[in-house]
């Protein structure tokens, strides 16, 4: 049963008045702009370019061409009465080797940006890291290596101080664990590393990153400005109740959830998670002081959820399903979960082939605010892919997305009403755009794009959205 189901579909939902409504991007996906003034190849930039790494070997050269159609963007934000846009910096546009001053060309489109945004009335909502590390620093050893972390402290303080008077809402980083584990784990995203000693030292330094991020923010922005940073928290389900697949859930909520959560909230990585990963590191890239660093307080802690994920223990020496949703590899992004199977949920699935389960993350938000009291949430993504196409009459119909974020929607609603604080919601994405491995072939956006005109057309579901986001009401789609 989801969450949707609990309640009656037809009944309005109100939301609470200064709820935040709005969309996400990053900005590999959309910027495009790959080589003007003055930016450097990121890790994406290398990874798409390389040969069978991405979907029919897509890139984001032009992706949606943002870089120069924002104004037309923020207009689109503006019409649908969009109250708030979370948008990626690219950092090796702003500080192209990873060292050194900031290129001001690079600072003055994000100031043109948010100057757009402000006008318009859309509050700019700012996340440091979205996964496009500039290649000079992988060359240098990249988010394994402790010196990253150090430069992005430095990158960060670069940005705050050119956005800082007039950006309140600041994530430090997007999905550390796509970034670590993906990254250096599976292959399956940039850098495309498959080492999972690499991740764990990744993980780390990702950590570290952020603490000092945040300390650098502290000291850059006005009183009133709110770090987060945004975790894809994994809503983990046991296949069944038996002893063997409550381990292995165990296991997965030690290298999925509680790796970040354990240094960033309470000061310390689980004791279960070093024993998990006993045969492969004995974590001595942790340096005395490093989690004191990393656990620094925070004012909103943001959560992503697009699917949850089902695992049970694999019998010795059979087959072990690897069916994570996160891409395919013969290597796994799950070091220390070694014999853990991966299970899709029956039921509807989207276009990724995730399973729609909105009561998931119903749970999500009630357990981590109940482990968590006194910290506020986020939804910083939530959204579903399918296959949309333009009809005759120059529309976009897309009743299953609205359906999707109704019934999640929905979910939030009713953890708010069971007394979890969730300040807001950003839709993943405002545009159709570069789904990383999957290039173009997957559509997330409100707003459809013609990747051959890069015309812009709001689908059925962004108006539908917008009714929500202008009212704080949620209503059924169709519904008067």
């Amino acid at each position: 049963m989801t969450a949707s189901e609990t309640r009656p579909l037809t009944a309005t939902r109100a939301f609470p008045p200064d709820f935040l409504w709005g969309t996400a991007t990053a900005a590999y996906q959309i910027e495009g702009a790959a080589r003007e003034d003055g930016r450097t190849p990121s890790i994406w930039d290398t990874f798409s370019h390389t040969p069978g790494k991405v979907f029919e070997g897509h890139t984001g050269d032009v992706a949606v061409d943002h870089y120069h159609r924002f104004p037309e963007d923020v207009r689109l934000m503006s019409e649908l009465g969009l109250g708030a846009y979370r948008f990626s910096v690219s950092w090796s546009r702003v500080q192209p080797t990873g060292r050194g001053p900031a290129v001001q060309k690079g600072l003055d489109f994000y100031r043109r940006l948010v100057d757009e945004l402000l006008a318009a009335g859309v509050t700019p909502a700012l996340t440091l890291y979205h996964w496009d590390l500039p290649q000079d620093l992988e060359d240098a050893g990249g988010w394994p290596e402790r010196a990253t972390a150090e430069r992005f402290a430095e990158y960060t303080s670069l940005v705050a101080d050119a956005l800082g008077d007039r950006v309140k809402h600041w994530i430090t980083l997007n999905e550390p664990w796509c970034s670590a584990f993906l990254g250096y784990a599976s292959g399956v995203h940039a850098p495309g590393r498959t080492n999972p000693v690499a991740a764990l030292r990744a993980a780390h330094h990702l950590n570290l990153g952020h603490g000092l991020a945040v300390q650098a923010l502290r000291a850059a922005l006005p009183g009133d400005g709110q770090v987060a940073v945004s975790l894809n928290l994994h809503e983990v389900r046991p296949l069944t109740s038996s002893a063997g697949d409550q381990e292995a859930a165990r296991r997965i909520d030690a290298v999925g959830n509680r790796i970040w959560l354990g240094p960033m909230l309470e000061g310390a990585y689980p004791e279960d998670l070093l024993v998990d990963t006993a045969h492969l590191t004995d974590w001595s890239f942790v340096r005395d002081g490093d989690t004191a660093t990393v656990h620094r307080p925070l004012d909103l802690l943001a959560v992503n959820y697009y699917t949850p994920t089902v695992v049970s223990h694999a019998a010795e020496g059979g087959a072990v399903p690897q069916d994570d949703g996160h891409g395919n590899s013969e290597h796994s992004p799950w070091p220390g979960a070694e014999g853990v199977a991966f299970h899709r949920a029956p039921g509807e699935r989207t276009a990724m082939d995730w399973p729609v389960d909105a009561s998931a993350l119903y749970d999500l938000l009630t357990r981590t605010a109940a482990r968590y009291p006194g910290l506020p949430l986020l939804v910083s993504e939530n959204g579903a892919a399918y296959e949309d196409d333009i009809g005759p009459d120059g529309t976009v119909h897309d009743p299953e997305r609205a359906a999707y974020v109704h019934a999640h929607l929905d979910a939030v609603h009713r953890a708010i009403t069971d007394g979890a604080d969730v300040r807001g919601y950003f839709l993943w994405s405002l545009l159709d755009n570069f789904e990383w491995a999957y290039g173009y072939a997957k559509r997330f956006g409100a707003i459809h794009v013609d990747y051959d005109t890069l015309k812009r057309t709001p689908k059925s579901s962004a108006h539908w959205y917008s009714r929500v986001a202008r009212t704080g009401e949620l209503r059924a789609p169709g519904a008067a």
